[in-house]
């Protein structure tokens, strides 16, 4: 059997699993698909033609911990899925994440809060989206890699398997690093190859192209390509691989 709340809105098309949770004022667009143990937290709205497979977990409260660096305002906005999204099995996004129409959020992703996801964007399995994220429309963000809090990917950006980006300098050892945690700027069409590392605060320009493995410690020049630990300059990028 499900709970389902009464003040939640489920439009009569909404298909519901075994054993989901469904709380307060919570919104259900036409043909919603929930799957088998899947909780919607409070006041989440999800768009029409939404599927959410088995053991998912939307718009779940953050509570870091007591020595978390983490600061979190006292009125955080509920989640807010688009048309056509389709969340993997247990994959847990938390409240205060908009997620854009026809996007795909993979088995056992995590998205947190103060993260804003465009439209027909992918987030593969096992992906981390940290905090205060922001990802453009089309990127796709292969298996494995990890978005630290602050960074910025724009539109039709792509992040290949096990991707690490960072954002603290100091690692957590001196007061200065507060004004200075800041992740990287992947900017329009730039794709950065498997198993990439990204320091804090580098901007990856425009149609850049990182080759895999690479250690990124400065930042990038448009349409180059740039490979090595650390990275070096190689080439232009040909002009067939341009958008």
């Amino acid at each position: 059997m499900n709970f389902i709340d009464q003040s939640a809105v489920l439009d009569e098309t909404v298909k519901v699993g075994y054993f989901s949770v469904i709380e307060k004022d919570v919104k259900l667009g036409k043909n919603v698909v929930i799957g088998n143990r899947v909780t919607v937290h409070e006041g989440t709205v999800i768009g029409d033609d939404t599927t959410v497979a088995d053991g998912a977990v939307l718009g779940k409260p953050p509570k870091p911990a007591k020595t978390s660096t983490v600061k979190l305002s006292d009125s955080i906005p509920a989640l807010e899925l688009g048309e056509g999204v389709t969340i993997g099995a247990n994959a847990v996004i938390y409240r205060g994440a908009t997620i854009g129409s026809n996007t795909l959020v993979a088995d056992l992703a995590s998205v947190r809060e103060n993260v804003e996801i465009g439209n027909y964007v992918i987030v593969g399995r096992g992906v981390t989206v940290e905090n205060f994220v922001k990802i453009g429309d089309r990127t796709k963000i292969q298996s494995n890699s990890y978005i630290t809090a602050y960074t910025t990917l724009e539109e039709q950006v792509f992040i290949a398997p096990c991707v690490t980006t960072t954002n603290d300098n100091f690692m957590g050892r001196t007061e200065e690093r507060f004004d200075k945690i800041k992740g990287a700027t992947v900017k329009k069409g730039a794709r950065v190859g498997g198993a990439s590392i990204l320091l804090p605060g580098i901007v990856v320009e425009e149609e850049t192209f990182i080759a895999a493995g690479a250690l990124v410690t400065k930042n990038t020049e448009p349409k180059t390509l740039i490979k090595g630990v650390p990275a070096k300059f190689v080439r232009m990028v040909d002009e067939r691989e341009l958008l």
